[in-house]
């Protein structure tokens, strides 16, 4: 099936992470087009898609390939390859992009240093260029920036059908671990998906934060795990459990009152986190004691 598509693929070039992002008017293009393996490259492969192009171009990088060495070895088997559009990004910063001339127009690319955007079946000629503009101006990490990218495809017209789906793929410079992902998002079906993916992405960050929150939680030190509870819940005020953990920390750091009346507004929008609290115990959340008794009207 021809699918139009948007999409980008980047190096950082201060953290040297990797990363995909991409918009399409298909169902869950997340689960075809972006590629990416830490300390290896990022791949983006779309118009009449052949998905195999991410991993085996991934492989052939880690072997020692250069992108342009292997996307052309890749291409040169491929029967399709007039109707493929693939881009590549090393490790470090190298590109290599194919625009086969059987894409539906309008179909280009626009690469920069260490990145390149591409699209296909776009509403206008200039969707790739104003994608590499602003990426280049933008400010933020590099899935902020990947997403401002994706933003200014879409107020160049965009798909010409229209919008559905939309992923972004972002991986470490280096990682013992490859199946580890930085960020890994994706919106399957949806009327806005870029707007859906800005708000997956900040609460994201903020459960991002909340982890760390936790690991400190459990090696006792406590003020910290509070700091990274309160920016968590700051990103994401929404949400009931990382309102409910804020407020712990809270009062663990000695606002109980305020710690308390948090976690109250909480278990009000979810009741089954009162039976978290309850259960509680004193060497995991020392703030839990002291709000149990605030919310009781007692004296901690």
């Amino acid at each position: 099936m021809r699918r139009g598509t948007y999409s980008i693929v980047a190096r950082d070039p201060e953290t040297g992470s990797l990363g995909v992002a991409v918009q399409s008017h298909w169902f869950s293009v997340g689960s075809i087009v972006p590629w990416a393996l830490p300390g290896v490259g990022a791949v983006a492969t779309q118009s009449i898609v052949e998905p195999a192009y991410g991993p085996r171009a991934l492989k052939l990088l880690r072997e020692g390939s250069s992108p342009d060495e292997a996307l052309t070895q890749l291409l040169r088997v491929d029967d399709l390859a007039a109707v493929r559009q693939v881009a590549v990004v090393s490790s470090s910063g190298e590109i290599a992009v194919h625009t086969g001339e059987g894409c539906i127009e309008y179909a280009g690319h626009e690469t920069g240093d260490g990145f390149s955007c591409q699209a296909n079946m776009m509403a206008h000629s200039t969707v790739p260029t104003a994608m590499a503009e602003v990426f280049e101006r933008a400010n933020g990490s590099l899935a902020e920036r990947l997403l401002d990218a994706l933003d200014a495809a879409e107020g160049e017209g965009g798909d010409m059908r229209g919008r559905q789906s939309a992923a972004m793929l972002v991986v470490a410079a280096e990682e013992p671990d490859s199946w580890r992902r930085e960020v890994d998002l994706r919106v399957e079906d949806h009327h806005e998906p870029l707007r859906e993916l800005r708000r997956l992405l900040a609460l994201s960050e903020a459960y991002t934060l909340a982890d760390r929150g936790d690991t400190l939680l459990g090696e006792k030190r406590f003020a910290e795990a509070t700091a990274y509870y309160e920016r968590a819940s700051a990103l994401a005020p929404a949400n009931q459990e990382l309102q409910f953990w804020s407020g712990l920390g809270m009062a663990q750091a000695g606002d109980v009152s305020g710690g308390a009346e948090r976690v109250r507004r909480a278990i009000e929008a979810a009741p089954g986190l009162a039976e978290l609290l309850s259960r509680l115990p004193p060497d995991l959340a020392p703030g839990a004691a002291p709000v149990r008794a605030a919310l009781r009207g007692e004296t901690a």
